[in-house]
């Protein structure tokens, strides 16, 4: 549809018109725009059944909303398209996230360790810190500030005021003997 001065002013004026409720004035502005509303609608929705329910949604909204719509400048069309486009937007978004009633909700597995694996989990960390109380508490907590808090190699260096390559020779031989240590452990 080419959008040339006259047809604009047509437009404004007819959504004036509905604005005051006039169905022939509605029913002419449905003639002049369905077209080009409809194509906004398939493209988006991909299913000319679910277009053509847009398109209805959407001619209602205008009939409810033509009072709010300020003329001029060439705004009536895409007020017309922002509310078509508005409205796709919002049945592809309740299409793609299907609600499940609430009593599903006992059947979504916990994401959460189960209490053997939890169990498991705090037998492993109590022999863990075990053996970082057999290091050297400079070593130990190098180690904890590696590993467990993510300092680089260059932080710590500087939190010990120690050079980087003793550093690194620490957390290596630290490692080791955790490794030891964890093996020696009673399973």
């Amino acid at each position: 549809m080419d959008a040339t001065p006259s047809i604009l002013d047509d437009l404004d004026g007819l959504i004036a018109r509905v604005a005051l409720a006039d169905r022939q004035a509605f029913d002419q502005l449905y003639a002049m725009t369905s077209g080009r509303l409809f194509a906004v609608a398939l493209r988006m929705m991909k299913n000319r059944a679910e277009a053509e329910d847009v398109l209805q949604d959407a001619y209602v909204r205008i009939w409810q909303r033509a009072g709010s719509f300020r003329p001029g400048d060439g705004r009536s069309m895409p007020w017309l398209v922002t509310i078509t486009r508005n409205l796709a937007i919002d049945r592809m978004r309740l299409r793609s996230a299907p609600v499940a009633p609430i009593e599903m909700a006992q059947d979504v597995p916990d994401a959460g360790p189960t209490p053997e694996a939890a169990l498991a989990q705090s037998e492993s960390r109590a022999q863990i810190d075990a053996c970082l109380e057999e290091l050297e508490d400079r070593r130990a907590e190098a180690v904890r500030a590696a590993y467990l808090e993510g300092w680089s190699y260059q932080e710590l260096a500087d939190r010990f005021d120690t050079p980087l390559n003793t550093i690194r020779t620490w957390l290596r031989r630290s490692l080791l003997r955790l490794r030891d240590c964890l093996e020696q452990a009673p399973r």
